[in-house]
């Protein structure tokens, strides 16, 4: 445990921190998923609008520092091309 008014300053910051850097990963994820279940479906429409909605998600994850940005770029990217191969 943190003894010095610093350390338990900086405990308090990174509590912080971890909280909403898990609620942007959480949104991040669940935009991905939503793109992955209308991949399944098969409906190349609601697979595409879900695109454009995780896509920026996606990359304000990145900007956040929550994922790499050559991540990010590849989930798109990858998530792309499953899109394009349903049509």
């Amino acid at each position: 445990m943190a003894n010095t008014p610093s350390a338990k300053k900086a405990a308090r910051k990174i509590a912080r921190r971890t909280a909403i850097n898990k609620a942007n990963r959480s949104r991040m994820r669940t935009f991905v998923r939503q793109v992955e279940e209308a991949i399944a479906t098969g409906d190349q429409e609601q697979a595409a609008s879900a695109l454009r909605l995780a896509q920026p998600q996606i990359m304000k994850a990145a900007t956040k520092g929550i994922l790499h940005a050559n991540t990010a770029a590849r989930k798109v990217s990858r998530l792309t091309r499953r899109v394009k191969a349903l049509g």
